[in-house]
């Protein structure tokens, strides 16, 4: 190594040599390994489960449901998670567990393990997870556990704990999730909570607790869901500055004995949910408007009169509407559900049971999807039309639940010896596998009817749409949606202990992120086609490899570790944090920071008429910046563990990245719990707003390939240019934007990942080994079963985008896949069957050849796949086929501008894998603003010399 200082390549040899000697001797360090003997003395384990703890060592002799990590600062290893998920366990959570210093998860939840918390849990600082759910725990809540200081979840739902919520727990400055609902809590709500700046959800229902509604919890800025039903607030109101919650979802007050007047809700812009029932609210309803995003508003059994608001007949949304048993008067506003959607599925529910109505104009218009409930009141005299269409008899509304709809002449075609079942969905013939069985539940959905929603969450699970099966579903006391999920093999091939193991750890490690409407999910079991094992919780020998793997992989990483950190204080590092506490923002140099005080005066304090978009990551919003400058600003949404590793990810990435075709980052904020990246903004928004049927007009073949084209330099750049090169791991058409000229820009880069940087010798590997990320519809399928990652895994997503290009299909719809759909059409003779009908100019041997392109990139096997060079260059001649067929024909119609062949192919940045030809450039104008009345020539023209 030329160059390289000698004392710093002594210091590299000696450390790599020292890291390799602990790698192969670390064992478990010896007071975790008697803390968890003690542990193990404390459960009774009447199934066996924990039969692997009787004997060798914990990290390197497969104990099962533990998971250990090296330290840098000794030679052992260390327990980092404690996973004994529904194992049948009793007994007592022993006080050693406190000498597990290292750990960052303990879950123990679903078992039958009585006494206390053991307060010395609070010793161990490292903890980030504490999920005891659904146990027959007691006694009081240690204050110890306010020291805990990364906590970012805590569940304790489901037990006896009793006495008061400790003072202390408004310490846990990170924590996100605090569930401590069905227990037996009592006192006084500690207004202290307030100081949670993290917190997204607080659950406390069903409890013992008292006194009065703290008015400062409005202070939470972030808090989306504020459950405290079937509490004893007796005589006291609802404090008026709960209508600051600007993020709020949902509030649930049902049966606290709350008096006064109902709250103006209209302020809450996200509110989807109210429950306000059972209480002894009296008034008026507010008839200012409420959130476009509600779903349902229960108001029953309350003492509220006047009649029912107008404002109630426009929420696009809605499923249900609860006032019974008020004493409302007046009628019934016409056509209450006027602005609701009710296509397809939907339905709506409008219970209106004992008041004092008068009129119901509407009978005969009544929509077959929505149900009208008129008991006990006046309008349901004799012979009134309310009684003759059965509007008038008493009614409870049946809880919502589904099953399989798989049949079972298909199950009785598979072995039963195996416990296999046919996986109907599947593309492939005969398919019979045995799926992974996922007990699972959303503990405070934002919704009553979740039909509605199905599609929605089975896009949000990382899988593909023929793996995954919703077995049933049921709604539970709470109320909470109880499911039962299927997943099968990608194949007719069964899942192998990797793939088993990547499933269970995106379950168990909370590695999903629902949009907020689902609200706080959390596992119940696992069942894994494995057997004679504990199915959620087993270490098999390719777990105990792992480890072994991992302590020579973290040798060779901390030597890594050491040389950038000496390279870079000889370079003067460009990175710092600063460290005086958790509301510290990171600094890095080269790109803008910028407060949120900066951030909510740019978005009119992130007013919703600025939102221009949200995604699973959270909303976007179009800000002015103080300069004049107009941006796009990603605002993150709390909850997600792996929300700041992608952030930094980002930010890390784009400030090195200039090129024409990806979204330039004009700076950041990161104060307190905010993490917000600020991009140019593109007036043109996404390449999906344009696809989708909702488009306001249609674009022609031209601008889709300019937009393809442009998309695939960006990438080649990534992956060919950008030092180290990079895989972008997330295309897809939201993640493609357009500006002013429709040029196409990639942007999004949380998930991306840096390619194997070459050896000594020049060389790299073509792949990388990672945990599978990106989304589904779009995901490599190879990358899926193998978990190995290369640049052809971005070529096969942008291949989905090409055949979005040329369909305007979505990736997923329906369960039909777009590869597939388009396969099988083109094997039929059909192609043409599948070309958007919006795009009504195109050269038919054009679009032919685009979508043999598309194909070809959307191939299962990798090294089927061409490389983005590859595909860049065939774009190029497309483009200028197609470019002579437009001039030709003067076919470009739709065209509000002018742009040429180098404007879209040509970049100053980089050329070297573009072939440019000598010959002028094609240019085209459109100011005719006449609109096609037939197709092109069904053959691309020859290019002129």
């Amino acid at each position: 190594m030329a160059g390289v200082n000698p004392m710093l390549a002594g210091v590299l040899a000696i450390s790599c040599c020292y890291s390799l000697y602990l790698a192969v001797a670390q064992t478990t360090d010896p007071t975790e390994v008697n803390a968890l003997r003690a542990i193990r003395n404390s459960l009774v384990d009447p199934m066996g489960n924990l039969h692997t703890w009787n004997s060798g060592d914990p990290c390197t002799s497969y104990w099962v449901g533990i998971v250990c990590n090296s330290s840098a600062n000794d030679h052992y290893l260390h327990v980092q998670e404690l996973f004994l998920l529904n194992l049948n366990l009793s007994g007592y959570l022993a006080h050693e567990l406190g000498l597990l210093s290292h750990l960052k998860i303990l879950d123990v939840m679903w078992n039958n393990i009585s006494g206390s918390i053991p307060k010395e849990i609070g010793n161990i600082t490292s903890l980030e997870l504490l999920l005891l759910s659904g146990n027959q725990l007691s006694g009081s809540l240690p204050a110890e556990l306010g020291y805990l200081s990364n906590l970012k979840r805590m569940q304790i739902d489901q037990n006896h704990i009793s006495a008061s919520i400790p003072e202390s727990f408004a310490s846990l400055n990170r924590v996100v999730h605090l569930h401590m609902n069905n227990n037996s809590l009592s006192g006084q709500i500690p207004q202290e909570l307030s100081r949670l700046k993290c917190l997204l959800h607080l659950l406390l229902d069903n409890n013992n607790l008292s006194g009065f509604l703290p008015s400062e919890l409005s202070k939470l800025p972030i808090l989306q869901i504020l459950q405290l039903d079937n509490n004893n607030f007796s005589g006291n109101t609802i404090p008026d500055s709960y209508v600051n919650m600007t993020e709020l979802r949902k509030l649930r007050l049902r049966n606290c004995s709350l008096q006064g007047r109902m709250p103006d809700l209209s302020m809450i812009p996200q509110l989807t949910y109210i429950d306000l029932s059972w209480n002894q609210l009296e008034g008026s309803i507010p008839a200012n408007k409420l959130s476009d995003n509600m779903t349902t508003i229960d108001l029953s059994n309350n003492f509220l009169g006047g009649s029912i608001p107008s404002n109630l007949t426009s929420l696009p949304s809605l499923q249900r509407l609860s006032l019974e048993n008020n004493i409302l008067s007046g009628p019934v506003p016409a056509f209450i559900w006027r602005n609701t959607s009710l296509s397809g599925n939907k339905t709506l529910i409008l219970n209106f049971q004992n008041n004092s109505l008068t009129e119901f104009s509407d009978v005969l218009n009544l929509p077959a999807n929505v149900t009208v409930l008129l008991f006990g009141n006046k309008i349901c005299a004799n012979g009134s039309q309310a009684s003759k269409f059965k509007l008038c008899q008493p009614q409870i509304i049946p809880l919502e639940f589904g099953n399989s709809t798989n049949s079972d002449e298909y199950r009785d075609s598979c072995p039963t010896n195996l416990g296999n079942e046919y996986n109907q969905s599947s593309p492939i013939l005969g398919s019979c596998v045995f799926p992974v069985g996922v007990g699972f539940r959303l503990k405070s959905p934002g919704f009553s009817y979740f039909h509605t929603y199905e599609d929605d969450f089975k896009l949000s699970l990382p899988f593909r749409a023929y793996q995954l099966h919703i077995d049933s579903y049921a709604w539970e006391e709470g109320p909470r949606l109880r499911m039962s999920l299927k997943i099968y093999p990608n194949n007719s091939k069964p899942f192998n202990d990797m793939e088993i193991q990547g499933i269970e750890e995106k379950f168990r490690m909370w590695q999903i992120t629902l949009p907020s409407i689902f609200g706080p999910y959390e596992l119940l079991s696992l069942r894994s086609p494995v057997q004679d094992s504990p199915t959620a919780n087993r270490v098999t020998k390719l777990a105990a490899a792992g480890i072994v793997l991992g302590a020579v992989t973290g040798a060779i990483v901390m030597s890594v570790v050491i040389t950038v950190f000496i390279m870079r204080k000889l370079s003067r590092n460009q990175v710092s944090k600063r460290h005086s506490g958790q509301t510290s923002p990171i600094k890095i140099d080269g790109v803008k920071w910028f407060s949120f005080e900066e951030m909510a005066l740019a978005t009119n304090n992130f007013s919703s008429s600025n939102q221009i978009g949200e995604g699973g990551y959270g909303q976007v919003y179009k800000g002015i910046l103080v300069d004049g400058t107009h941006a796009a600003i990603k605002r993150a949404r709390q909850g997600s563990l792996q929300g700041s590793k992608e952030f930094l990810t980002e930010i890390m990435l784009l400030s090195r990245l200039h090129h024409r075709n990806l979204v330039t980052l004009i700076g950041y904020c990161d104060e307190e719990c905010e993490q917000m990246l600020i991009y140019e903004f593109m007036p043109n928004g996404t390449l999906r707003d344009h696809l989708s049927a909702g488009s306001k007009a249609a674009m022609n073949f031209s601008r889709r390939l300019q937009i393809a084209a442009g998309s695939a330099r960006g990438i080649l750049y990534l992956h060919t240019e950008a030092n180290p090169p990079i895989f972008h791991r997330d295309i897809k058409t939201s993640n493609i934007l357009l500006d002013s000229k429709f040029a196409a820009k990639v942007a999004d880069f949380g998930l991306s990942k840096l390619a194997p940087i070459p050896d000594a010798e020049g060389t790299a590997p073509d792949d990388v080994l990672t945990a599978v990320k990106g989304t589904p519809g779009y995901l490599d399928p190879e990358y899926f079963r193998t978990n190995i990652l290369s640049d052809t895994s971005d070529v096969y997503s942008l291949g989905v985008v090409f055949l979005e290009l040329v369909t305007g299909m979505l990736p997923i719809s329906n369960g039909k896949n777009i590869v597939r759909e388009v396969n099988h059409a083109c094997q039929s003779g059909k192609m043409f069957s599948m070309i958007d009908s919006r795009m009504d100019s195109y050269s038919m041997e054009c679009v032919k050849k685009f979508m043999s392109l598309a194909r070809k990139c959307c191939r299962d096997e990798m090294k089927m796949r061409p490389s983005m060079s590859e595909v860049v260059r065939e774009l190029e001649v497309i483009w200028e086929m197609n470019s002579e067929s437009d001039t030709d024909t003067n076919t470009d119609t739709t065209t509000s501008h002018s742009f040429s062949l180098n404007s879209v192919l040509h970049d100053p940045v980089t050329t070297s894998s573009f072939h440019i030809t000598t010959k002028p450039y094609i240019r085209f104008d459109d100011n005719s603003g006449e609109t096609p009345t037939s197709l092109n020539p069904v053959r691309c023209l020859p290019i002129r010399r």
